[in-house]
């Protein structure tokens, strides 16, 4: 058994790992930087994702060398496994903003057990804040995290998360018209763990998807919501898991706003 075994230790372990890689990302952020494009010229990965998913995976496999580990890049897992330990890891996420120098994007890390987050963390270095989750709570920078209160859809602010393919953006459209007709503001972020982790600070009141978003774009965030108080299921109102198709996550007291906002996408809108 590892040293680190425990939620405690994954949770430490984490965190090391998240800033391991955010380190990496942040040391060729705004420089020069080769950038090869994967299904579509906004989908975009650099040498430093590769190299940050890589510290990442060193930190991981020193306390946990049989623990599977799921990435988004090279021959990583892809799928998330349905019983025992395992990884997920996001090495850049918000790639886009990154190559654009848009601070907006982070390394996140999550630890599952039976696909079921038991720690993670998300750290936005050119942000200044590390977002982790583990037996004690949700913090970002050791402050602890809580949703809004906000209860009155005009006076909360909501994002539409994800980003839908050219032969979808018809489906954007109507995210972002369900969204504006239900609440005061709407931002979009470019980068999910990001938007997740707002959530989980109050910072947003929620964000939706009509998709089934990626496990590493996602599971490391949707543990800090409900651990900061927040309520994340899928389109119908199911407990969200990381196959899960579409996501609606909110601070609990909007959640039936946003569940109706994220059901007009898939019906062209109102």
């Amino acid at each position: 058994m590892s040293k680190h075994d425990g939620a405690a230790g994954r949770a430490s372990v984490a965190v090391h790992a998240a800033r391991a890689g955010a380190d990496v990302a942040a040391g060729s952020f705004r420089g020069e930087l080769e950038v090869d494009r994967k299904d579509g010229k906004t989908d975009v990965v650099t040498q430093a994702d590769r190299e940050a998913q890589q510290r990442v995976i060193d930190v991981i496999e020193a306390s946990y060398p049989d623990d599977p580990i799921v990435g988004e890049e090279d021959d990583a897992l892809k799928a998330v496994p349905e019983t025992g330990p395992a990884w997920i890891v996001d090495p850049i996420d918000g790639t886009n903003n990154y190559v654009n120098g848009i601070r907006a994007f982070g390394t996140a890390v999550a630890a599952v057990r039976d696909g079921d987050p038991v720690a993670a963390a998300t750290v936005c270095p050119a942000l200044g804040d590390t977002y982790r989750v583990g037996p004690t709570g949700a913090v970002r920078n050791d402050e602890p995290l809580s949703v809004s209160d906000c209860a009155d859809p005009e006076a909360a602010t909501v994002c539409p998360t994800y980003w839908w393919n050219f032969d979808q953006r018809d489906q954007y459209a109507a995210a972002v018209s369900g969204l504006t007709d239900r609440f005061g503001d709407v931002r979009r972020f470019g980068c999910a763990q990001l938007e997740l982790a707002m959530v989980a600070s109050g910072a947003l009141e929620g964000t939706i998807t009509n998709l089934r978003a990626n496990p590493w774009d996602t599971v490391a965030g949707v543990a800090l919501i409900r651990a900061a108080g927040g309520t994340v299921t899928d389109l119908e109102g199911n407990h969200w898991c990381h196959d899960s198709e579409g996501l609606v996550a909110s601070n609990g007291a909007l959640h039936d706003e946003l569940r109706a906002a994220a059901r007009t996408i898939d019906e062209g809108g109102d």
